[in-house]
This record gives C-alpha cells, structure tokens and sequence, in this order.
C-alpha cells in the first residue's frame, strides 16, 4: 500500500494498548476504548501559508504519536484501519526513553 497525504495531514496506525488488567483479567473488546497513541505511516508535504511557502512538519514517519479520543478520519485501507488526521490534532511525540539516554 502507497499512500501519500496532502499538505499539512498525516496517516496514523492506532497502537493496540494492554486489554488486561495488573490483576490479571481480560478486558474486552467491547468495554475497552479505543487507543490514543499511534504510529505516524506517512506524511504529506507541509503546511501551505498564505505567502505561498511551505511549511514542513514537525512528525515524520515512525513517530509514536498522542492525539485526541475523535482526532482523525477513520478510513480502511488493504483491511487495515488508519486514521487521517491534521498535524495540529497531535498533542506531541513519544520519545523512546532508552533513545534519550543514548543521546545524553
């Protein structure tokens, strides 16, 4: 699958959280809600501003990202369900703890 977003949006694949509990029970499908954490599949090209320029973006592919419970457009792709969605609706990047200790 090739997909590439236009402008300003970006496509995320939703990032299944833990569905059981520190005690040990299951959580359904069903009870449980849907994840806010995502990985960044594909960019587009930047933000257009109105002197014309470009504006790139500040995620790139692979990215951990947090984003709001309705952010995005629910699309299905090959069977497999992204979201479209705006950069601004990403709160922020998760950064990799073991990264930022390498980098230090």
């Amino acid at each position: 699958m090739q997909i590439r977003p236009l402008y300003d949006r970006i496509i995320v694949r939703r990032l299944e959280q833990q569905r059981q509990t520190a005690s040990g029970i299951v959580i359904p499908d069903t009870a449980s809600e849907k994840p806010e954490q995502g990985e960044v599949i594909a960019v587009g090209s930047g933000r257009l501003l109105q002197d014309g320029s470009v504006r790139p973006l500040q995620v790139k592919s692979g990215d951990r990202v947090l984003f709001g419970k309705y952010s995005g457009q629910a699309v299905k792709i090959d069977g497999e369900e992204y979201l479209v969605m705006r950069e601004e609706d990403v709160f922020g990047v998760i950064e990799d703890s073991a990264q930022l200790k390498k980098a230090a």
